[in-house]
C-alpha cells in the first residue's frame, strides 16, 4: 500500500508542475484532463501527508517515552497517536479502493410496473415519487423524458434524467426487482397483494464517442401527451426510434419540436445501447455488473416494501429498517449508506456476493 502512495504522491507532483506550464494552460483540453487527474489523487495525497505527520509524531512521542519527567504524558499522546495512525491507515485503504468512474455521473432512471396489473402500476409511481423526494434531499435535477400511465393511476412505465453531484455513486445498487406487500385500494376482502416494480439506472455517457448507424433506426412519430392522456402538442413532434438490431426502442416527448425530441431520443437509445453492451460484456466475463452488490438487472430481487409492518428489506445485505413510511417519503439514505458500507467492506476483503 505505501508503495502505491509514494508513486501517487510522486505522479501528483509531476501533475502540479504540469498543471504550471504555460503550454498546458493555453491548451483547453489538455488542461482540463490533467486537472481531473490531479483532483482524482488529491485527496489520497492530502489524507497520506497527513499519515507521515502523525507518524513522525508517533516517533518523537515514542523518544520522550524514555524521559522519566515527560514519561506519563508521552505515553498518553503515544496511545492517542497510535490510534489516530490506525484510522488514516483504513481511511487510506478505502481511498486506495478503484473509483468506478461513473460514480460523478448523471443517470437515466427507467422505472415499470411489472408483476401485480394495475397494483404494480400505482408501487411503480411510488417509487417514482421516492426517487423525486429523494433527488430533491439530496439538490439533485430531475428531468421527465418518457411516461405512460397506468389506467389506475402510477405508472407502467415512465424514464427521468437525473443530474447532480454524484448520482450514480447513490443509485446505481437501485437496479433491480422491488417488491411491495399490502392491501391494494382495489381490494374489497382486506387481503394482502404482492406487486413488483423494476428499476434500471444507466450511468450518462459521451453519446458522441458511439456511433449507430442511420439504417438501424427506424423512427415513428406521434402527438405528445401530458397526464391524463391529453394532448399538448398538435403536431407530430413526440419521436420513438428503434434499432433494429437489438430490438431496444426508446421514447421522447418532453420537447416541442420534433427535431429535439429526436436529438434526445437518439442520446437516450445510444445509453442503452451501451449500457446493454457493457452488461453482456461482463456476463461473458462471469461477472454480474459492476458490483455484485447491487448493479444487477432487473430480475433481481433486490428489496421489499412491506407496508403491514412498516418495514423495507434490502435481500442483498439482509438491512431492515421498520421506517417504510419515511423511505417512501425519499429518505433513503441510511439504505444507501449501508449498501455503500457493503460494498466497501467486501472490496476491502476481496469478496463478492455470488
Amino acid at each position: 500500500m505505501f508503495e502505491r502512495l509514494k508513486v501517487i504522491s510522486s505522479k501528483y507532483q509531476e501533475l502540479q508542475t504540469a498543471l504550471a506550464n504555460p503550454k498546458i494552460i493555453s491548451d483547453y483540453n489538455k488542461l482540463k484532463e490533467l486537472s481531473k487527474e490531479s483532483s482524482d489523487l488529491e485527496e489520497i495525497v492530502k489524507k497520506y501527508a497527513e499519515y507521515q505527520d502523525v507518524e513522525q509524531k508517533l516517533e518523537e512521542a515514542k523518544a520522550l517515552m524514555k524521559d522519566e519527567e515527560l514519561k506519563d504524558l508521552a505515553t498518553l499522546e503515544y496511545e492517542e497517536l497510535k490510534a489516530r495512525l490506525e484510522t488514516i491507515t483504513q481511511e487510506l485503504e478505502i481511498l486506495l479502493i478503484p473509483k468506478d468512474e461513473n460514480d460523478g455521473k448523471n443517470v437515466i432512471m427507467e422505472i415499470r410496473g411489472a408483476a401485480g396489473g394495475d397494483e404494480a402500476n400505482i408501487f411503480a409511481g411510488d417509487l417514482y415519487r421516492m426517487y423525486t423526494y429523494y433527488a430533491e434531499s439530496q439538490n439533485w435535477k430531475i428531468e421527465e423524458i418518457h411516461s405512460i400511465e397506468g389506467t389506475s393511476g402510477g405508472f407502467s412505465q415512465v424514464e427521468i434524467m437525473i443530474k447532480g453531484e454524484d448520482v450514480y455513486k447513490k443509485l446505481k445498487y437501485e437496479s433491480g426487482s422491488h417488491r411491495v406487500q399490502r392491501v391494494p385500494v382495489t381490494e374489497t376482502q382486506g387481503r394482502v397483494h404482492t406487486s413488483t416494480a423494476t428499476v434500471l439506472v444507466m450511468p450518462e455517457v459521451e453519446t458522441s464517442n458511439i456511433e449507430i448507424k442511420e439504417s438501424d433506426i427506424k423512427m415513428d412519430v406521434y402527438h405528445s401527451s401530458g397526464a391524463g392522456g391529453q394532448s399538448v402538442n398538435t403536431s407530430n413532434s413526440a419521436v420513438r426510434l428503434t434499432h433494429i438490431p437489438t430490438g431496444i426502442a426508446v421514447t421522447c416527448q418532453t420537447e416541442r419540436s420534433q427535431l429535439k425530441n429526436r436529438e434526445r431520443a437518439l442520446n437516450l437509445l445510444k445509453i442503452k445501447i451501451n449500457d446493454e453492451i457493457r452488461n453482456k460484456e461482463e456476463q461473458e466475463r462471469g461477472e454480474t455488473r459492476k458490483s455484485k452488490i447491487g448493479t444487477g438487472d432487473r430480475s433481481e430481487k433486490i428489496r421489499t416494501y412491506n407496508y403491514p409492518q412498516n418495514r423495507v428489506t434490502d435481500h442483498r445485505i439482509n438491512f431492515s429498517i421498520m421506517a417504510l413510511d419515511r423511505v417512501m417519503d425519499g429518505d433513503l439514505e441510511p439504505i444507501i449508506e449501508a449498501l455503500i458500507t457493503e460494498d466497501i467492506r467486501l472490496k476491502l476483503a476481496g469478496e463478492s456476493f455470488e
